[in-house]
């Protein structure tokens, strides 16, 4: 799909609050709310709206510590670690990487007792599992989710 320059301008305004009504959205783009409110719907048929999320603060809900892991598995067993990574609570993101490590995760945990069981007990079991390296994250200085467009 072909994003012009009033789609990119729907989605900065929805990046930046997902729950402002159309129709303050088209008043900052001087368009209709109908319109804005079709380009919506075909920008979400299309995948380039994939969803609206509410953005938790994980400390506040009890998950205090944060890793980044790098993970080597075994050659060939990338799709199985993959679908096995998935189905494990705590693991928010997965990458699949050039370079040194195959997968390259970000896990949140209660604390670093959970954080030990969720790399001992659940990641070092599943299968072609090789070898990984935790970096525990001591903060997080800038995040953002919103795209650059």
């Amino acid at each position: 799909m072909n994003l012009d320059d009033t789609d990119r301008a729907i989605l900065r305004a929805l990046q930046s609050n997902a729950r402002k009504p159309f129709s303050e959205i088209a008043r900052e783009i001087e368009m209709s709310s109908a319109t804005v409110h079709d380009r919506v719907n075909r920008m979400e048929e299309a995948g380039v709206i994939r969803g609206y999320h509410a953005d938790l603060d994980p400390k506040a809900v009890g998950l205090g510590t944060s890793a980044i892991v790098g993970l080597r598995v075994e050659q060939g067993r990338e799709d199985e670690a993959l679908d096995q990574l998935a189905d494990i609570e705590g693991v928010q993101e997965i990458n699949l990487t050039t370079g040194e490590w195959d997968i390259i995760l970000r896990v949140y945990a209660e604390n670093t007792d959970t954080l030990r069981d969720l790399m001992f007990e659940e990641i070092a079991d599943m299968d072609g599992f090789a070898r990984s390296q935790t970096m525990v994250v001591l903060g997080t200085e800038y995040e953002s989710k919103e795209l650059p467009l």
